[in-house]
């Protein structure tokens, strides 16, 4: 499996620093768009791009960006500092409260609001809410689209489909949306699956990569929780976590010698990570990773 290192520093793809050698970055597209002027040096690591789906619709509680737009600037990142291994897709998440929205308290100085994509799902401010089941088809419904429009409009891009669900059965109705659609799974190169990253139940996660695995798809696990990985890294064929970032930042770690605030933004502490997870030991086996990322 392959493990891929979030990060929200652009700056790090050509960075000349030994240590990020064979490192592939996972980097969303909300961090390159913010970016106003050309890129001036090319990548000297490999890379993929993220959609920044959940929080996009955490903020705006359905996509703004146009397919139109969303290619034309894949192309020009593209052109300008090198091809992604792979692009995801501007596909919809399907937690509840991304669907539904909400106020959740993280702290009680912080509040972290979900718009929720009541509108986007066609309702009024005076209809009754959906069920989740009807719900979730229909971001499900949105995703596949999407998949489908981005790779009429840019057959050319490395664009992949995503599952996304909220349970096993959920998840099996995307891959048969695919099937119906003429898409076969099995024969893409990665298949990304979606929702998983704050979920809190790492057996529900283990249950359905072993589902799609013996499947035979070829699974991207988006921002899984490292400790899962333990436990069903063989099915899947690359993960990603920027999990470094938020650690440091809530738990105020700052290496020793550092004088930042802490290290959510700092290379010697994401290395690091990144290494404790590679070397963590399974509970019954030692995870081989490929360290080329």
């Amino acid at each position: 499996m392959r493990f891929y290192l979030g990060t929200h520093m652009v700056n790090w793809l050509w960075s000349d620093d030994p240590r990020f050698n064979g490192i592939t970055f996972f980097v969303s597209y909300n961090r390159f768009i913010l970016r106003k002027t050309p890129f001036e040096h090319r990548a000297l690591h490999a890379h993929c791009r993220d959609s920044g789906g959940f929080t996009h619709l955490k903020q705006n509680g359905r996509w703004l960006i146009p397919a139109e737009t969303y290619i034309a600037n894949h192309r020009r990142w593209d052109r300008e500092l090198g091809p992604a291994q792979w692009i995801a897709p501007r596909d919809w998440m399907c937690e509840p409260w991304v669907i539904y929205g909400k106020n959740q308290h993280l702290k009680p100085s912080h509040r972290d609001y979900f718009h929720g994509t009541r509108a986007a799902r066609g309702l009024g401010p005076f209809d009754e809410e959906q069920d989740l089941d009807t719900a979730v088809a229909i971001h499900q419904r949105y995703t596949v689209d999407d998949y489908l429009e981005l790779t009429s409009l840019a057959p050319d891009l490395p664009i992949i489909p995503v599952l996304q669900g909220w349970t096993l059965e959920q998840y099996q109705r995307c891959a048969d949306m695919y099937a119906a659609a003429g898409v076969d799974l099995a024969a893409q190169p990665v298949v990304g699956l979606g929702s998983v990253c704050r979920r809190q139940a790492t057996d529900e996660i283990e249950q359905i990569v072993r589902h799609f695995a013996a499947q035979g798809l070829k699974l991207h696990g988006f921002g899984v929780k490292t400790k899962g990985l333990s436990f069903y890294a063989d099915d899947l064929v690359s993960a990603d976590s920027m999990a470094w970032s938020d650690v440091a930042r809530k738990e105020e770690i700052r290496l020793s010698g550092h004088t930042h605030k802490n290290c959510a933004n700092c290379p010697d502490w994401a290395l690091e990570w990144r290494s404790r997870v590679l070397s963590a030991p399974a509970p019954e086996r030692q995870l081989q990773f490929d360290l080329l990322g």
